[in-house]
């Protein structure tokens, strides 16, 4: 099969395998390139390691500290006739890469919100690992379903009391205009805190607890993304802002209730960048290719792999981390600091159709949107024919 990308809205519909292990070995060239390391986890279980910062998360932890690690993902098989998604090709390319180094990989793929998937995890945990002292949660999801009550929730993207309008950039069809976005319900509030809160990052805890495998002075930490006055009406003050709040407050509970074995939890803030869901939030095309315009000229620029690296060996291991007001782990001051923002602002204000593609760096995003699915890496012969049947080791 040759496999070139087919893009569809803010999505691509196929991935290539060749492409998602090249872009598996860059990250795994670039930790190593960062030694040395100190002393780290050695039992690691990265929910959602498929992709983005999950996926960096466990790179780090077993290229940069030789851990051991057991990931979670949901991602669709490859067939004769279709490709697999991308995460599912990163998690075969890695699964690989261990391999070859003689480090533990271990997978599950299926629902991490569900209380099946938590089993199989502690079984998983008891046969091959010990007490995980490193618990990474980086789930992101449109849908949860609530392993108690069976009721599924979806999450939106509104901004709360009232409605909201700004630009955004509709990557499909290369137009900057204005978007409007009616305010939350607040049904819709509470059902996006369901799925994008902390609950079920509490609910893992609580189950690796009882199973009693969790190590004396682990830690924990939820992924987020806070953001400044431009997206704030988007991450601040609407749905996603009130889920942002709930991790605050889990990451509270969770360091409270296992206080008896010096658990440390915390939220980390990492710097915006192209994801599969970021690329689907109003808004974010436009800013993202804004501060990559400005914070490559300042040569502030980092990718998912810096940014974990940076976050693992300045902050998250540390014994006493510097955190903020409510003690998150921030990685993205490079990008919320107010010299930079007065940049991203003026350009913002400055943004037209007729302009936008000299005031920003969207061939820079689009390029990464474009890595985030294994496509346009130098030294990959996307003409060649390529069997998209792959199986982890």
């Amino acid at each position: 099969m040759i496999i070139q990308p087919k893009i569809r809205g803010f999505i691509c519909t196929n991935s290539h395998p060749v492409g998602c292990a090249a872009n598996v070995q860059q990250q795994i060239e670039y930790v190593k390139a960062q030694g040395p390391y100190s002393e780290g986890p050695k039992n690691v279980l990265v929910l959602g390691c498929s992709t983005g910062y999950g996926l960096a998360s466990r790179i780090v932890s077993a290229f940069g500290y030789g851990a051991k690690t057991l990931g979670v993902c949901f991602e669709k098989e490859p067939s004769e006739r279709k490709t697999a998604t991308a995460g599912f090709y990163n998690t075969a390319a890695f699964h690989d890469k261990a391999a070859d180094a003689g480090l533990y990989a271990r997978t599950l793929n299926g629902d991490a919100f569900s209380n099946e998937i938590k089993a199989d995890v502690i079984e998983a945990i008891k046969q091959d690992m010990g007490k995980i002292d490193l618990v990474i949660y980086s789930l992101a999801s449109p849908r949860r379903t609530d392993p108690a009550s069976g009721e599924t929730y979806k999450s939106v993207l509104k901004p709360i009391g009232q409605a909201y309008t700004t630009k955004t950039y509709d990557t499909d069809k290369d137009l900057v205009h204005d978007i409007s976005l009616e305010p939350a319900s607040e049904q819709e509030i509470h059902d996006t805190v369901k799925v994008m809160g902390g609950e079920d990052w509490e609910l893992w805890i609580k189950a690796l607890a009882e199973a009693d495998l969790l190590a004396d002075n682990c830690t924990t930490t939820a992924y987020t993304y806070i953001g400044k006055e431009l997206t704030w009406p988007i991450y601040g003050s609407a749905t996603i802002g009130k889920a942002k709040e709930d991790l605050d407050r889990a990451a509270m509970a969770i360091q409270t209730d296992y206080a008896d074995k010096h658990l440390k939890a915390y939220v980390s803030s990492l710097k915006a960048l192209v994801t599969q869901a970021s690329s689907a939030i109003p808004v974010m095309p436009l800013y993202i290719s804004l501060i990559y315009k400005v914070m490559k000229e300042e040569g502030t620029h980092e990718g998912c792999i810096e940014q974990i690296t940076g976050l693992f060996k300045e902050k998250l291991l540390e014994a006493a981390p510097e955190t903020d007001e409510v003690n998150r782990l921030r990685m993205d001051g490079k990008e919320t600091n107010d010299a930079t923002q007065a940049k991203i602002k003026d350009l913002w204000a400055q943004v037209t159709q007729e302009n936008f593609h000299q005031l920003s760096d969207y061939a820079g995003y689009h390029k990464e949107f474009l890595h985030l699915f294994g496509f346009g890496f130098d030294g990959v012969d996307y003409e060649a024919d390529v069997d998209p049947v792959v199986t982890w080791k």
